[in-house]
């Protein structure tokens, strides 16, 4: 998959948890539409970032990028990013700044329009936790440094090229319905990394732009972008 780190267990960690996590996204969008009446396939969500985050749980100590945390200041831009990132998601919401559809759509609401909040906290709590942490270990820790050398562990993220950082961040963007919000964000995640060292504050700047979106997703009920 990615030349001679295919098969090398530190990049395998960094994969898998965001290749299964695409499977399962994928696997709901298959069924949708051919699933048994009465089966929900929203739950399927539960294993969509349980799974993800048992291989992350069993591999953590292997997570070298995640030994430490950033200085406080570095904490503190990270929030500071993942909110101006959130608030271009929401604004960013032309039908040309958008791919396609979504997979496999979520929205939480019952059959007589009431909300589902067991739904509805599952799914915030792997939007604004698990998803940051096995996105972040793909795309920036794994796929940006990879890019700027195969021997991804041994690449010092703040030496890390603008090429690396520019196509690691047009797959992430394509990988994304809203491809330019993706495109802001990719390149805001990529240059906490680069700027700080610490793959932390990317994932930090992720949950709070997740998180922050996701409360304003339920407020106003802008599923789509679920």
């Amino acid at each position: 998959m990615f030349g001679r780190t295919a098969f090398d267990p530190a990049a395998q960690r960094r994969f898998l948890p965001f290749v299964v996590f695409v499977l399962l996204l994928a696997l709901r969008g298959l069924l949708d539409g051919v699933a048994p009446q009465g089966v929900d396939l929203r739950w399927l969500y539960a294993l969509q970032v349980g799974l993800p985050g048992l291989l992350m749980a069993i591999w953590w100590r292997d997570y070298v990028e995640l030994k430490s945390l950033p200085r406080w200041r570095d904490m503190l831009l990270a929030v500071a990013v993942g909110l101006a990132v959130c608030w271009l998601w929401m604004r960013l919401d032309e039908p040309w700044m958008r791919l396609g559809t979504p997979v496999a759509g979520f929205r939480p609401i019952g059959p007589d329009g009431e909300p589902l909040w067991a739904l509805i906290a599952l799914r915030w709590l792997g939007t604004a936790l698990v998803v940051p942490l096995l996105e972040e270990l793909f795309w920036r820790s794994f796929l940006m440094r990879w890019i700027a050398g195969h021997d991804f562990l041994a690449v010092d993220a703040r030496r890390v090229g603008v090429q690396a950082v520019v196509l690691s961040t047009l797959v992430f963007t394509l990988a994304h319905t809203e491809w330019l919000a993706a495109a802001c964000a990719g390149l805001a995640y990529a240059w906490l990394y680069r700027r700080t060292g610490s793959l932390w504050t990317a994932v930090i700047a992720h949950a709070v732009t997740n998180g922050v979106l996701g409360l304003w997703i339920v407020v106003y009920g802008h599923w789509m972008l679920w």
